[in-house]
């Protein structure tokens, strides 16, 4: 796994199974940013070669599109970072072709129901060569200013009132992606915004954990807290809590792990995403934050406090002369 960033405002991406839409937004964040070069640099669709039209700010560019993974990464060797869009009948094969390659660093995979078994060799694999898989079942992720993939955080309207055309001093680390876009909103209101922000994924076998971004969030000196959301079910929380008791993490971390309100129902509930599922009492929303609240996190008491617990931590890192932003 890595231990610093993993985005800048150089990144490249090549971008599998052409959807016009989550590019162009793509384009569009970077255009707003500032950046130089368009952070998509090629298209990979399968059995089609030629260009793409799209728009740079005002400016209609061609992107190369390639019908192989292989042929795209001899012609974009500085293009490090994979988003696909594949369908989960095949998003692990050609994820697996993707990290095979040497040029490939990380590998975002949208799709929800990939085969489990698919899932574990491929983060066995990428674990065996120190490269990085988002999801699968990810919306993906967003390094202020800087980079992001796909549909990250929405439309332009919404990019600009969560202030993420710059970049902010917060960490996050969510499995939901869906919720991400609300706690980049929230966290734009009551901080001076995300430096970066990752969607793990709700599948049962997530290709990097909130522990794994948490960890390397704690490495990147621009980024002064955390703030990390879980959900029922699964254990990957507890990682975590074994990472604040060891002292691994020294940057203030606010979290909640939402699914409360599981206990209400007679009988246990699916709550969405294929990991949203408690296997017992330790695998429950209420274990698990007090489990974090016990190894020194910041935990409220409901989800609807987790506003006033990050802007109080923020507010108490500015008192004390931290370097922020604002």
């Amino acid at each position: 796994m890595a231990t610093g960033q993993l985005f800048s405002r150089t990144t490249q991406a090549l971008f599998y199974n052409y959807k016009q839409l989550p590019i162009q937004r793509m384009l569009d964040f970077d255009f707003l940013c500032g950046r130089e070069l368009p952070s998509v640099a090629g298209i990979i669709n399968p059995g089609a070669e030629g260009f793409q039209k799209l728009f740079f700010g005002q400016e209609e560019i061609a992107i190369p599109v390639h019908s192989t993974v292989e042929a795209a990464c001899a012609a974009h060797p500085t293009a490090d970072v994979f988003i696909n869009f594949a369908s989960f009948r095949s998003a692990a094969a050609s994820s697996m072709a993707a990290l095979k390659q040497p040029t490939v660093r990380v590998v975002a995979i949208i799709a929800e129901g990939v085969p489990e078994s698919d899932t574990k060799q491929l983060i066995a694999y990428a674990r065996a060569n120190n490269k990085v898989v988002i999801g699968p079942a990810t919306v993906g992720g967003i390094q202020a200013g800087a980079f992001k993939i796909g549909d990250t955080a929405g439309t332009i309207d919404n990019i600009v009132a969560c202030k993420l055309y710059r970049p902010g001093s917060v960490g996050f680390v969510s499995k939901s992606g869906g919720m991400s876009n609300e706690l980049y909103n929230t966290i734009a209101r009551v901080t001076d915004g995300i430096y970066e922000g990752i969607a793990i994924g709700g599948d049962v076998f997530p290709g990097s954990t909130l522990s794994d971004h948490v960890l390397r969030f704690n490495n990147i000196p621009q980024v002064k807290m955390i703030v990390v959301l879980g959900e029922l079910g699964g254990r990957d929380e507890y990682s975590l809590v074994e990472a604040l008791k060891q002292g691994k993490v020294n940057k203030p971390v606010v979290a909640w792990v939402s699914g409360t309100c599981a206990r209400l129902f007679k009988s246990e509930v699916q709550f969405g995403h294929a990991g949203a599922k408690s296997g017992g009492e330790m695998e429950s929303a209420q274990a698990k934050n007090q489990a974090l609240k016990d190894a020194g996190a910041a935990v409220p008491t409901s989800y609807e406090a987790f506003e006033t617990a990050i802007k109080e931590t923020f507010e108490k890192l500015v008192e004390e002369g931290e370097n922020i932003i604002c």
